[in-house]
């Protein structure tokens, strides 16, 4: 248990130094396991950095405009209505300079205003808001009521604006030239791989003090295209993800045919090719195999629940990305709930197993590659700590059958118990990857830590090291020499010859990442201390031993090492 322990707290240190903060230390091993990454697209898989790339108005017709250049003819009131109908704001710091403050997507919207000569405090001065409705994502939109401010104070005019999603607010508008063609130019540019926004409004010379909500149905202003570029490491977040056999998918609040196009670049829908959006998901997720699904779109917070719960009774081990505080239920019923450091909210961050210091979806990979590389190597400790542990039972058992009366004494099983289960047993949670970790699939959740094969690889290590062990003791009885001190010396010799064998690869490696030979190294020092070490010969009950028989006995007890590394039988192998 303390080696394991020791293990782990090891890896949560690698991961922390590699931005990836363990809050749970079980979350260190259970990452090795990870079979479904489902992560959100704003912000994890994109770079969070919006920007209006398309405008259309019902009176530009056809024609759609880019970001740059002129507006179109009726631009001037979309644009002034994107920023009343906005919660994004200008502060300036404590030497003046500014920055927007808000979601990017309506950071976005402000900036267009500026780069189009457009006052924002002048336009919210004169429009100010009297009642708003915040975007919910039930309701897919975002209502404000504003009464322009007019001298003398008669002829008052009310505007309100509601902007939200295309399939949602149009299907509450007037039908129409304009509406049919904003709903067909939306599934276009969604295509595209664009955020689309639509803006209706409503004007009157009576006030509009009603819940904000009655005013969404309106006059359409028109349509909004956001782009969020890909972060750069994407392709190959999802690329190595494929490698290791982690199945990626996309769960969204955007619109389906975006989300399908974000997918596609990034490949996440050759394996699980169905796309499937929030209204339909309670009769997919009772109909069919959730395994099929790449992209899950239009998705509430609250139905990310039932997404991480169907893919656990699939048989899946999931992880999920989220950062606000509607996340927090799905990040806790993950098998590893990932959030985000930088962008995310506290909720988040305390619901979370793993926090990702620099928001990089890229951390969760070399997450998972360090989950990996500790239970590798807790098995490998296993493998040899329990080989050894075998080894001496076994010695003590058949010794006295082969005519070793006293094979060793308390104070020796002590000994050897100390020096190769404390050095080594600590080296092993230090060892680097295995260079394949990350190219094989991840193991199943059922298995036991001593699957794979790997209680027989005990057993015939174990056997081995008893063998040579009671060879010692026959010869040492044959020569004249004291038995216990044979058999001693080949027991200690003999697991650490075990230990030699199951080190990491050799290679150009740190000298922090030797330190499972550094502890070899040590012991046996040590154990040879143990037998030409006068006061360690009364501790002990040993006696010095001519230095031709130690050789001979120390060659005879390395063979279970030579054996299993000429073999080639790596534990890493195994998972």
């Amino acid at each position: 248990p303390a080696v394991v322990a020791i293990a782990l707290a090891l890896g949560a240190h690698h991961m922390a130094q590699r931005q990836a903060v363990v809050r749970r230390l079980p979350a260190v091993e259970t990452l090795g396991s990870v079979t479904v990454l489902a992560s959100d697209k704003t912000g994890t898989l994109t770079e969070g950095r919006m920007s209006v790339e398309r405008l259309w108005t019902p009176a530009g017709g056809d024609t759609t405009y880019g970001r740059h250049g002129v507006l179109p003819p009726g631009g001037d009131e979309l644009v002034r209505a994107l920023v009343l109908c906005n919660d994004a704001h200008a502060v300036r710091d404590t030497e003046g300079a500014g920055s927007l403050v808000g979601d990017p997507l309506e950071q976005a919207m402000l900036r267009l205003a500026s780069e189009h000569g457009m006052d924002v405090a002048d336009l919210r001065a004169e429009w100010p808001r009297v009642a708003e409705r915040p975007f919910e994502a039930v309701t897919r939109r975002m209502v404000t009521v504003h009464r322009q401010r007019a001298v003398p104070q008669v002829g008052q005019h009310w505007l309100a604006v509601c902007k939200g999603a295309p399939e949602v607010v149009l299907a509450s508008s007037a039908p129409g030239a304009a509406t049919d063609r904003a709903k067909a130019l939306a599934d276009t540019w969604a295509r595209d791989g664009l955020r689309v926004l639509v803006v209706t409004a409503v004007e009157s010379a009576e006030p509009l003090t009603a819940d904000p909500g009655t005013h969404a149905a309106g006059r359409v202003l028109g349509l909004v295209a956001l782009s969020d570029p890909l972060r750069a490491s994407g392709p190959a977040v999802a690329e190595a993800l494929r490698a290791a056999g982690i199945r990626m998918v996309l769960v969204t609040g955007d619109h389906a045919a975006t989300a399908r196009s974000v997918a596609v670049r990034l490949g996440m829908l050759e394996s699980s090719p169905d796309v499937v959006e929030g209204q339909d998901l309670a009769q997919r997720l009772a109909d069919d195999d959730v395994r099929r699904v790449g992209v899950f779109a239009r998705i509430r917070p609250e139905q990310k629940v039932d997404i991480v719960r169907s893919l656990q009774a699939s048989g899946e081990v999931v992880a999920m990305t989220g950062d606000g505080v509607n996340d927090a239920p799905a990040l806790r019923g993950a098998d590893i709930g990932v959030a985000m450091g930088g962008s995310g909210t506290e909720v988040a961050r305390q619901a979370a197993a793993l926090v990702l210091g620099d928001d990089e979806l890229h951390t969760v990979v070399a997450a998972v590659e360090e989950g990996r590389r500790i239970y590798d190597n807790i098995r490998t400790f296993l493998r040899y700590g329990l080989a050894g542990g075998l080894a001496e039972v076994l010695v003590m058992l058949v010794g006295p059958f082969a005519g070793l009366a006293i094979p060793l004494v308390p104070a020796q099983i002590l000994w050897i118990n100390m020096l190769t289960h404390g050095l080594p047993g600590v080296a092993f949670g230090t060892q680097p990857v295995d260079p394949d970790a990350m190219r094989r699939p991840p193991r199943s959740p059922q298995e036991s830590i001593l699957g794979a094969g790997l209680t027989r690889q005990i057993a015939v290590s174990g056997s081995l090291i008893a063998l040579v062990s009671l060879l010692a003791g026959g010869f040492a009885d044959w020569r004249g020499l004291q038995v216990q001190t044979g058999v001693f010396v080949a027991l200690g010799i003999g697991q650490l010859s075990m230990a030699w064998a199951l080190r990491a690869r050799a290679g150009t490696r740190r000298l922090r990442e030797r330190a499972v030979e550094i502890a070899v190294l040590g012991a046996l020092v040590l154990q040879l201390l143990g037998i030409y070490l006068g006061p360690l010969n009364g501790l002990l009950s040993t006696e010095p031993w001519p230095v031709a028989d130690l050789l001979l006995v120390a060659g005879v007890a390395s063979l279970p090492g030579v054996l299993t590394r000429v073999a080639g039988r790596w534990p890493r192998h195994q998972t």
